[in-house]
Order: structure tokens, then sequence, then C-alpha cells
């Protein structure tokens, strides 16, 4: 009997019955943080499961799947030259626009593909963090001084962090550009042509990007339009995924038509609420790939591996932050005023605090702007509010379990560690510029 894995066992036993015979039930504050966080959970699972989550999952099926594993490795592996490996890295994280939760499963399918540890990061931090219509909304909201100081800000932390990282673990790097190049041999050329790969890829990341573009909150200007017609241009670039379906992926034609027409079917039915048109068609369209053998099938399956590796850690993430630090519109265990408290004037404790409390906080894309701009209505400092914007959108605590999940224990803390401590610095230095 292995002893030490029997009181393990026991003290885990002992501690969830510890923690559930003294639930403060009837406290006030308690019963209503149990309330925010399934309301924090129940808004996570309509706003983002269904339109970020699949299909980023799809996009990391496709990335596992699709991509050989000799063209991640070099254009972000360990010996990729590295000013293009960060480039194309903090460039295409940039491009998605997603939150800290749904770059996830991207990053975990090309890091399971063999990129380099620094570009990956990159890739992870500039995903959440650099938002063009993020950065254009801040500006216009909180001032033109803060949204510049958040973009050079992102763009910089996002190749910093990811060269950081790559040297704290050089030696780990070396082991592991060194086993890729003895298999390098070993390594399949791609087996279509890119174009069509890529044809598949982005067709799917486009419809990421449109089908989650936000409200601006200016109703006039080409964001507004963008936004009051996403989902035309969401259906119109479905039919470039009908054409990759078809003619890539060797689908039966027949099997596509039917899923276009219960998808039209449901918009027609159901004109307010297209979400019920897009998740007939993402039903449609995994099982008629799932049924089809070879690759299509490979895909629905490799996106499923992510699905059920990082879905259960998000949610209970989801439920955890919710609990401590409650939703955008009510407060959790710790008291909103503690915070409001803690984040005014420009001191090194006001900055470190707003640079951690964003960190573990969940922010969905573009939800940071107005929860700042309360804080600042409420006395937080101009160096705390940007310290919190660098920190708060490229992290959270359930993406820290799935991050944990994928890099291991000390990756996961230098990583975040290291966005900390530069969003606190910078914050300290945009404060002090400010006055």
């Amino acid at each position: 009997m292995n002893w030490k894995q029997e009181l393990k066992n026991l003290l885990w036993i002992g501690g969830i019955f510890l923690a559930v015979y003294f639930l403060p039930l009837g406290n006030a504050r308690f019963d209503n943080a149990i309330m925010e966080a399934l309301n924090l959970l129940k808004w996570y699972a309509r706003e983002h499961v269904l339109l970020c989550l699949v299909p980023a999952f799809l996009i990391a099926g496709v990335i596992a799947v699709f991509i050989s594993q000799g063209s991640v490795i070099k254009y972000f592996g360990p010996k990729a030259t590295k000013w293009k490996a960060y480039l194309v890295a903090s460039v295409s994280g940039a491009i998605l626009a997603v939150c800290s939760c749904t770059i996830l499963p991207l990053f975990s399918s090309i890091h399971k593909k063999g990129a380099g540890l620094g570009p990956a990061i990159a890739f992870l931090y500039s995903g959440p963090a650099i938002s063009i219509l993020a950065m254009i909304l801040t500006a216009r909201i909180l001032g033109w001084e803060i949204g510049l100081a958040r973009i050079i800000g992102a763009v910089s932390f996002s190749i910093i962090i990811g060269l950081l990282m790559a040297f704290i673990f050089r030696k780990e790097e070396k082991e592991k550009a060194d086993h890729e190049n003895a298999k390098e041999l070993q390594i399949q050329p791609e087996g279509r042509p890119m174009w069509q790969t890529s044809w598949h890829f982005f067709t799917l990341v486009l419809i990421l990007v449109f089908v989650n573009w936000g409200k601006p909150p200016d109703e006039s200007g080409v964001w507004f339009e963008i936004w009051q017609y996403k989902w035309w241009i969401t259906a119109f670039l479905g039919l470039g995924l009908v054409y990759s379906l078809i003619k890539i992926l060797n689908i039966k034609w027949f099997y596509v038509l039917l899923v276009m027409i219960f998808t039209a079917a449901a918009a027609f039915m159901f004109p307010e609420t297209p979400t019920i048109a897009f998740v007939t068609a993402t039903i449609g369209i995994v099982a008629i790939s799932r049924a089809t053998p070879g690759e299509p099938s490979d895909w629905i399956n490799e996106s499923w591996w992510f699905t059920k590796q990082i879905l259960p850690l998000l949610l209970i993430g989801i439920v955890i932050a919710g609990l401590l630090l409650g939703s955008a519109g009510g407060q959790g265990l710790i008291p909103q005023g503690w915070i409001t408290t803690l984040v005014g004037g420009n001191s090194l404790a006001s900055n470190a605090f707003a640079s951690v409390f964003g960190a573990f906080m969940y922010f969905a894309t573009l939800t940071e702007v107005p929860i700042v701009q309360g804080l600042l209505q409420n006395g937080m400092g101009q160096g705390p509010a940007l310290a919190l914007l660098l920190s708060g959108p490229a992290l959270s605590l359930p993406s820290m379990l799935v991050i944990h999940s994928i890099m291991g224990t000390k990756k996961t803390v230098v990583f975040v560690a290291l966005v900390c401590i530069m969003a606190t610095i910078s914050g300290m230095i945009f404060g002090w510029i400010m006055g």
C-alpha cells in the first residue's frame, strides 16, 4: 500500500467534508456570492461557450490534424528565426481578438504540435490582450493617453514576456529542440496544398471573429456597421465553409446540403435569435464530418479531445472566480468596496493589487473598458487602471487552471508573475507621467 498516496486521499476527503460541514449557508454575503457564481456561469455558458469556445475548439482541431508538425516547428519551433516567430505569433494572436479563455484551445494546439515556448507564450498573451476594437474603445472612453499606453504595453508585453519565458526555461527549450532535430526525418510533408488548409483554417477563424463582434458604444461608423451586419457576414463566410467541406474535405455534397437546409430553416423560424441557426449549423457540420472517415472524422476527434481537456477546467474556474469576485453586476465574497479602496493613487501597492486583481478576474472581450471606467469614477488611479488593462484581458483564474494543465506549475507561475510584474511597473510609470 502506498501510504503517502493514501494519506493524500484522506486529506482531500477530510478537507472536502469539513468545507461542506461548515458551509455558512444563511449568511447574506455567502448566499449572494453563490448566486453570483451561478449567474456568471450561466452568462458564460450563454455568451461564450457556443459562439467563442466551440469555433475555437474546431480551429484547434484543424491545427492538430491539417497543419503538419513540420510547419509549426518551422515557424514557431525553438530554432525558428526569432524575429519572424515572435512577429507571426503576436500578429496572429492579435487578429483573433478573443478572450483569455477562447485563446486556450489554439494555444494548446500549437504547443502540442511543437511550437517553441517563447512564440507560443507571445501568441497566448497577444490573442486576448491586443484587440484593435478594444484599443479604440479604450482611447475613446478612457482617454487617448491610456489608450496609447495600452497599445504600446500590450504589443511589447507579448514579445518581451515570450522572450523572457524562453530565456528562463532555455535548458528545457534546448532539450526540446534537440528532440525535434532527432526525429526531423520522420516529419511528414503537408498532405494537401497549403492554400486548401489555409482556406479551411482562415474561414473558421473569420467566422469566430465576426460572430463574436461586440457592439461598439457609438451607433455609427464602420465598427457599428460590421456589428449590425455580423450575422450576414457570418452567413457569407459559411458559404466558404461549404466549399471547404465539399471540395477540400471531400464530404458528400448531399450531407452538406442537408445541413444548409436545416440551418436556413432555423434562421427563418427564429430570425430574432440567430444563435439557434449557428448552433444548428455547428451540430450539422460536426455530425457529417464525424461520419466521414479520414481527416474529417480525425478533425472532430481532435476537437473533442481539446474540449474535454479544457472545458471542465474553465467552468470550474468561472465558478470560483464568480464566488470570490462576483460578476459585473454583483459582489462575491470579496467586497468591491475593498477593491476600489485598494486601487486608489499610484503607489506600488495599488498598481500591484490592480494587476493581480485583473489577472484573477474574468473579463469577456471589451468588458474591461466599462469596468475600469466605473473604477476610475470611484477613485481608481490612472496607473492602476493601465495595470489592470494590461493584465486583466490576458489572464483569468479559469485560464490559469487550463494553462497549468498544459505547461505545468512552474511555467504557469512564472508566466503569471511576469504579466503581473510588468503590468505593475508599466502602471507606476504611466501614473508618474500622468502626474
